[in-house]
């Protein structure tokens, strides 16, 4: 199996491979089967958060079913019992890379790009669990990998389908808020230790668990019950923090509404906690967008816009939705005509003015509802990608769109890690100001766990 490390003109190469399809997201796709037909899956990460995402896809055929820890898939895999086990994926593709359409993958984060490759590599349709990736660098090079071989895609931001949220998005691209150049977001988390140092106790290995093939890319180092298995979300060899843990959730209607893609800056306005190994236990950090034009569906405008984001505890002014406190997940939208309230990941909204959705049913339905998402979304979004596969419909968080998003969120990360703030250039891929914080775009990658590149 060949592979090559992610690199600045590796970066520059596949970039161009996508760029004649940017424009027309949903124009082809490769592979798509008949309504009819039943796709056959393969899953990496079967327990935890993998075990719904495979229930959520139970109506096809779970083919393969892949774990490093034999005792945390064990449930998922006693109720497949038809479905091939492997502890590495690396060999299921190699072994029966012809038995399966299409790819779940709900691993920690620094384990996301080297499988999401392979199997975009491979053809396969593939659902990722947010964030989409580890890394700036691998956002952009799965996103346009995905563009270029035709799969389709979705990232397990399942809130992108609550029939509220697309309703919102109408309503603010209408023109409901005025222009809104202001957002306020924030999270609860981190529920996991975050602003620590890595364990230094050695531990034993639990006998069910391969911990090399559980570190994959990321450096050797003694096992630790402080990672395995929830606690990595707190350090940057392995996972990402808070605003990679629920900026895909949370940010996720400003993105989507005002199509925020590609910021000019981010800076992290306040911070508490950060380590060498770990992100702030709190912070506060600000990303600046420009304004834009687009043509596609229609000709539209957007002035500038300027997102803050908040973890930790810490929250915006509750004056700016005219309340004592706030919830402890939220979004603040602040238009010249209105502002918008969502007091939790997703879902419905208040708007300042006392106006409610029913006030706008003049505005027309732009977006397609996926049936039941209002009662079960985490379904409805795994089902949306399935019915896109075969050919019906589009998956709406497919990587053109949580590919870019990832990106910009995980900037919020690089920001930190520098300490000052960053001025990105999107097109080339760099900061311009602080260079010595380019090194955080990337990661280094242990030999035999390298993302392949095309």
């Amino acid at each position: 199996m060949k592979s090559h490390s992610i690199t600045r003109r590796s970066f520059v190469k596949t970039s161009a491979l996508a760029v004649g399809a940017i424009a027309f997201p949903f124009v082809s796709r490769t592979n798509v089967l008949g309504a009819n037909s039943k796709l056959n899956i393969a899953a990496i990460g079967v327990g935890g958060k993998g075990a719904v995402d495979i229930q959520c896809c139970a109506t096809e055929n779970i083919v393969a079913l892949c774990d490093v820890d034999q005792a945390r898939g064990a449930e998922t895999f006693e109720k497949y019992p038809g479905a091939k086990r492997f502890k590495d994926f690396r060999v299921m593709f190699e072994e029966i890379e012809d038995e399966f359409d299409a790819v779940i993958i709900s691993t920690p984060d620094h384990s996301h790009a080297q499988p999401a490759l392979l199997a975009v590599n491979a053809g396969k349709h593939l659902y990722v669990q947010k964030p989409l990736t580890h890394t700036v660098y691998e956002a952009r090079i799965l996103t346009n990998m995905a563009k270029a071989k035709r799969v389709v895609t979705q990232m397990g931001n399942q809130g992108h389908c609550h029939p509220d949220t697309r309703r919102l998005v109408e309503l603010i691209q209408a023109g409901v808020l005025g222009d809104v150049d202001e957002v306020h977001v924030w999270t609860d988390r981190p529920i996991w230790p975050q602003g620590v140092h890595a364990p230094v106790d050695y531990e034993p290995i639990p006998e069910t668990l391969d911990w090399n093939l559980w570190l994959g890319p990321a450096s050797l180092r003694p096992y630790s019950k402080e990672y395995v298995p929830f606690n990595w979300r707190g350090f940057w060899s392995f996972g990402t923090g808070s605003i990679g843990d629920m900026g895909c959730h949370n940010m996720d209607l400003a993105f989507w509404s005002l199509k925020l893609k590609d910021p000019t800056s981010v800076k992290v306005l306040e911070q508490d906690g950060l380590t060498v190994d770990s992100p702030a236990k709190s912070s506060v950090t600000r990303w600046e967008f420009p304004k834009i034009r687009w043509e596609i569906p229609e000709p539209g405008k957007r002035g500038s816009v300027k997102l803050t984001w908040y973890d930790g505890g810490r929250k915006p002014d509750p004056k700016l939705v005219k309340r004592d406190d706030l919830p402890p997940n939220g979004c603040i939208m602040v238009g010249d005509d209105d502002t918008l309230f969502v007091p939790m990941y997703w879902g419905a909204g208040e708007f300042l003015s006392g106006a409610t959705m029913a006030d706008f049913k003049d505005v027309e339905r732009t977006l397609p509802r996926f049936p039941g998402a209002d009662k079960d979304t985490d379904y409805a979004h795994h089902q949306e990608w399935i019915q896109a596969v075969k050919g019906n419909g589009d998956a709406m968080s497919n990587f053109d769109f949580s590919g870019p998003m990832t990106e910009a969120v995980l900037l919020g990360n690089v920001a930190m890690r520098a300490g000052e703030k960053i001025r990105w250039d999107a097109k080339m891929m760099r900061i311009t100001n602080e260079r010595t914080a380019n090194r955080y775009l990337q990661t280094d990658y242990r030999k035999g766990f390298e993302p392949p590149l095309i």
